[in-house]
């Protein structure tokens, strides 16, 4: 990732975990759709699957590094 200030990770951080949310809410209101569309569906879980990973590297660039 590119040089990122602390301020600008964290607004970051908080807008992958609303989107991270809101994908969590359309993912279950697709489960229970009587018409559920499996692409959609599998589109949204890999889509909040990528942003999780996100948010875990943005967090480790929040922590010190420490030397054990």
């Amino acid at each position: 990732m590119e040089s990122l200030t602390q301020s600008q990770i964290k607004q970051r951080l908080n807008a992958l975990k609303n989107e991270h949310q809101e994908l969590d809410f359309l993912i279950t209101k697709e489960a229970l759709s009587p018409s559920t569309d499996q692409i959609r569906a599998r589109r949204l879980k890999k889509r909040k699957l990528a942003i999780k990973d996100e948010i875990t590297q943005l967090e480790n660039m929040l922590l010190p590094d420490i030397i054990a």
